[in-house]
């Protein structure tokens, strides 16, 4: 009997939420699992209370995981330190991680007694994960779940400034490259959490194709913007602010009046002169800010 084939997406299939956010509990057993060599220790920052969307709970709770769990804010950190009380597999961390020497997870993690190999990483700050992650040196977790920001296409490679203030997240093919440079390779996406496993234990999970267009399927936060060829602006996809639901409006996304959004072919002398204008403009207004920043 010819045996059937796993989908790119098998992983998925095995979603389910303990506290996680959007089935990531699930998926991260069936990866330890199929892996078969944990020693039975995570490491997850922004932890928040410890439970709250956790993707190391189901771990700690319910498979007797030692865990390093880090959060920044004093009182969240003391209501985590307070939920693991009596657990003295848990070590509660009040840091805020970064990516320079001193504030990196490499010098958080050497003063545990955490191995090199742990299971797992769970990064979620909102911002700066993809440069805290290039910043790990010293460990090397078999997998690692991040989040990237879902409103940003594939075909974009996207890293905010490098900026502990900047709160503006990377795009899940700018993970995918570091990844590769790190040495792991993508095995599952769910909502806005990537999953990759060091390339060692890649083969056991038997996904023909990783690529992001196999197995990021659920591409529901992306927002499209084109134009006609009178010049109207359109917008398609995700018509809402994704954090506030704040509806966007396509008539004030438009950037020629209605009078000029004709049909380029057959345009006038008047709106080709607009459009010169504009972009006499927009190049003068570049000009005096580039001299502004050279301070001149």
């Amino acid at each position: 009997m010819k045996e059937t084939k796993r989908s790119n997406t098998w992983l998925s299939d095995h979603a389910r939420s303990v506290t996680s956010q959007a089935g990531e509990d699930g998926i991260i057993e069936k990866v330890l699992e199929v892996i078969a060599r944990p020693n039975r220790w995570c490491v997850e920052f922004g932890s928040w209370d410890g439970k709250h969307l956790s993707n190391t709970w189901n771990l700690i709770a319910n498979h007797s995981f030692s865990a390093v769990l880090i959060e920044g804010d004093k009182k969240r950190h003391q209501t985590l330190r307070n939920n693991f009380l009596e657990n003295p597999k848990v070590i509660p961390v009040c840091a805020f991680v970064g990516f320079e020497p001193e504030e990196g997870l490499d010098r958080i993690l050497e003063k545990t007694p955490i191995p090199a190999d742990f299971d797992l990483l769970s990064i979620d700050i909102d911002g700066n994960d993809y440069h805290v992650w290039q910043a790990v040196r010293k460990y090397r977790p078999k997998v690692v779940i991040i989040e990237f920001n879902p409103t940003v296409p594939p075909v974009v490679r996207f890293v905010q400034p490098r900026d502990m203030s900047v709160t503006q997240g990377c795009g899940l093919t700018a993970l995918v490259d570091l990844a590769g440079e790190k040495g792991y390779e993508l095995v599952a996406v769910e909502s806005a959490n990537a999953v990759f496993v060091d390339q060692t234990y890649f083969p056991l999970f038997e996904i023909e194709d990783n690529s992001i267009q196999a197995l990021w399927t659920r591409q529901t936060a992306l927002t499209h913007l084109f134009f006609g060829y009178d010049g109207t602006v359109f917008i398609r996809g995700l018509t809402r602010h994704p954090w506030t639901s704040v509806p966007i409006e396509e008539e004030k996304l438009q950037i020629l009046p209605k009078w000029a959004r004709k049909r380029f072919g057959k345009q006038n002398p008047l709106i080709r002169n607009l459009a010169k204008f504009y972009r006499r403009r927009l190049k003068r207004k570049r000009a005096q800010s580039a001299a502004k920043d050279r301070g001149e």
